[in-house]
């Protein structure tokens, strides 16, 4: 299976092009779904039919679908839900609220990563396409594998093996105290697998011929920062990106005067688009003259964005992460396009670096080569993070 994510700051049009890519992958014979991922669901009115939860055909080869939360949430969290409103409810919270409260702030982001997985074990479509959240609420996605992982592994299992051995010991004592009653195997058990889904849903994400990320932006000064800050992270969490949409470009047809000051800033950044992506491959698509809404329009979209080209192919493939041996020391190198030395904080422990970008971190497991070393050094070096590892006597 072939899946793509299509991201970008809110309003940019990453819909339109995700649905437009879609008729093109059908229409190339490819059986193809997209899923919307975004809260704020659009893909329906991008269409203009309606969706729903399950895949639901839109033309020959093409399904969509738009994710919902509570549905997952009832699938995949039910058992861990009800007992977090037994716990409310036994503290005085009522029935509405308990229930509100139970669901815990990201869910629908694990789920938003549950069902890309589902759908990627059941084999059902040859392309996947994701009409993916704002940038930000991607990128925190993108990192939950290994977050919860860092934590799973060294203090939910453990926490799990004692609740499961001292639930018949202690329960005749608790529940008459606390008034509910401690967390049974099914309870235990769903994060558990809720990680192990995740963790292999990182495998997918990270194999560059399998995933690549597709950043839609506009030829402004803020979305291209936007787009420019989620492509380093991209980066940081090894998930490739490969190809830029640079779209809604005044169409030089257009002479209107009151359209000349934003044409001339418009030929600036799309000049920043070319040179800051660079090497990435830059689609550029006009301001369209009416809303692209219904199949119609798309399907004009779909022959301005491709013409006769495969859009399920992988445009550009990047090498994000490599270790180079130099002489007894090593050089870890990271692909961060657009991130100044002084921005990046960096910390070794054990057989984990860790990476920080602002609000954005990864834990890093280390090749065993490099575990037993300590970084000694650290440049940027056209676009590439370079860390000197040495035995340190």
């Amino acid at each position: 299976m072939r899946v793509i994510l299509m991201t970008g700051k809110g309003g940019v049009g990453k819909t339109s092009v995700a649905a437009a890519t879609g008729l093109r992958c059908a229409e190339l014979g490819y059986k193809t779904l997209v899923l919307s991922t975004d809260p704020a669901h659009s893909l329906a009115d991008s269409f203009d039919q309606e969706l729903g939860h399950v895949p639901a055909p839109i033309s020959p080869n093409l399904w969509g679908a738009e994710l919902d939360a509570l549905m997952e949430l009832e699938d995949n969290w039910g058992a861990v839900k009800r007992y977090i409103t037994q716990v409310l409810q036994a503290r005085g919270l009522e029935g509405v609220q308990a229930e509100e409260l139970a669901i815990l702030p990201g869910m629908d982001e694990i789920f938003a990563l549950v069902r890309m997985k589902r759908h990627y074990d059941e084999g059902l479509y040859e392309v996947l396409i994701i009409d993916s959240a704002p940038t930000g609420t991607a990128l925190r996605l993108l990192s939950l594998p290994e977050v919860s992982g860092w934590y799973m592994r060294r203090f939910y299992k453990p926490l799990q093996r004692m609740s499961v051995a001292l639930r018949p010991l202690v329960e005749p004592i608790f529940k008459p105290l606390v008034g509910f009653s401690l967390p049974d195997q099914a309870v235990m058990d769903a994060p558990y697998e809720f990680y192990e889904q995740i963790e292999a849903l990182e495998k997918v994400l990270t194999d560059n011929a399998v995933t690549s990320v597709r950043l839609v932006t506009n030829p402004e000064k803020m979305v291209i920062k936007e787009s420019l800050r989620a492509h380093a992270y991209l980066s940081l969490y090894n998930v490739a990106t490969d190809l830029v949409v640079a779209n809604r470009i005044i169409p030089d047809t257009v002479s209107d005067p009151f359209f000349a000051r934003w044409k001339e800033s418009q030929q600036q950044y799309r000049q920043e688009i070319h040179d800051n992506f660079r090497p990435l491959p830059v689609k550029e698509v006009p301001l369209f003259a009416e809303e692209l809404c219904g199949l119609a329009a798309l399907h004009r979209l779909k022959d301005t964005l491709y013409a006769n080209e495969d859009p399920a192919q992988v445009y550009y493939k990047e090498n994000t992460i490599r270790v180079i041996a130099d002489q007894g020391e090593y050089s870890l190198e990271l692909y961060l396009p657009g991130i100044p030395k002084e921005k990046i904080e960096l910390n070794k422990n054990a057989d984990e670096l860790n990476i920080r970008i602002g609000n954005h971190r990864r834990n890093m497991v280390l090749p065993q080569g490099l575990a037993g070393m300590q970084p000694i050094g650290a440049k940027m070096d056209e676009d590439y993070l370079k860390i000197r590892f040495a035995n340190v006597s």
